[in-house]
């Protein structure tokens, strides 16, 4: 094992010491491992993530959810990579899923490299192009996997309807967003103006989603869920958000993430990629994946998706200055202006 190698799941590896790399002796680990009914043999290595835990071994991941609020997130997580099997989509075979009383706990198989994220500030400029190239084959690869009508995430579907409505804001499910206008209409100093000049912008490009035909869409592509090894992807992972619909949902978190890297570190408390270093990523994933970008009125649609994610930020977040910052960044997409402006493709 060396320093940057990557061992499953989106967590950052670290060069770890000798103590850490002894056998399963966490006993919460020990119990995810009996009751995958796979051995608590080799060396793993113990990560932090944003809402679950992770243990790193030679040949498999365990990973262990440590968020009430994502409770399901394994269990929708399993389903959709079952639709993988067999298909050309890179991805970690899942071995085992459960829940045990440590929490809900998931099993796959370790993937050969490491992340995007800790690959891209070292490589060239043509390692970068062929990693975004093989990118764009895998994205093929999965809008093709024939999706369940109404394939949703179990907490979108309880945001959606009402319930935990706090995770509604990602990914962009384009049949809820004049719901959203209306839970905006209930907070309390809520702006009536805009959401009224809102409610209309939605009404006027509603008509180009109607022909839509839903795919498979991860819902959370970035540098994190990629795993690359020698200049080409290996696995996306982390499918816990995938859900049906069009395709270019996809470009909505990756060509945010090239706007604004440095909000997408791998873990809380440390920094993203540098934007700049991204400029030549929606360029060359064009070129590798065209079709994805040939949706007429491609730019009002990205808008629209933008739209979505501000509304439920503003309607749905607990805190004043997220929702008061939601609202500026509305108003500012209303007058045609948002954070697409500077990216080139």
């Amino acid at each position: 094992m060396t320093d940057g190698d990557w061992r499953g799941d989106g967590f950052r590896q670290r060069r770890p010491s000798a103590e850490t790399l002894a056998g399963a002796t966490d006993p919460a680990l020990l119990r995810i491992l009996t009751a995958a009914d796979l051995p608590a043999t080799g060396r793993f290595l113990p990560k932090a993530g944003w809402v679950s835990r992770a243990w790193v071994g030679d040949e498999y991941v365990a990973r262990l959810n440590t968020d009430e609020r994502h409770r399901d997130a394994y269990r929708h997580e399993a389903a959709v990579v079952s639709l993988l099997v067999g298909s050309e989509v890179p991805h970690a075979r899942h071995l085992a899923h459960g829940d045990g009383p440590d929490g809900p706990w998931y099993v796959s198989e370790r993937l050969p490299g490491r992340t995007l994220y800790d690959a891209w500030p070292a490589a060239d400029s043509s390692t970068r192009q062929a990693m975004i190239e093989s990118l764009g084959a895998a994205l093929r690869a999965l809008h093709r996997i024939p999706v369940p009508a109404g394939l949703l995430p179990p907490w979108l579907t309880h945001a959606i309807a009402g319930k935990k409505p706090w995770a509604a804001f990602h990914p962009p499910v384009v049949s809820v967003a004049l719901q959203l206008v209306e839970d905006a209409r209930r907070l309390p100093g809520h702006d009536s103006r805009l959401l009224t000049d809102v409610t209309d912008w939605i009404q006027e490009r509603l008509a180009l989603f109607a022909a839509d035909e839903p795919v498979l869409v991860h819902g959370d592509l970035h540098g994190s869920n990629v795993i690359v090894d020698q200049g080409r992807v290996t696995g996306l992972i982390d499918f816990a958000e995938a859900l049906a619909q069009p395709a270019d949902v996809e470009l909505d978190t990756i060509l945010r993430w090239c706007a604004k890297a440095g909000e997408y570190p791998p873990v809380p408390n440390e920094q993203g990629l540098d934007e700049t270093t991204l400029k030549e990523v929606p360029g060359w994933l064009r070129g590798a994946y065209p079709e994805l970008f040939e949706r007429e009125h491609l730019r009002e649609r990205l808008n629209f998706y933008d739209m979505y994610g501000e509304l439920a930020l503003y309607a749905h977040h607990s805190q004043p200055d997220i929702r008061e910052a939601a609202q500026d960044r509305i108003a500012r997409l209303l007058s045609g202006h948002n954070h697409l402006d500077g990216l080139v493709w």
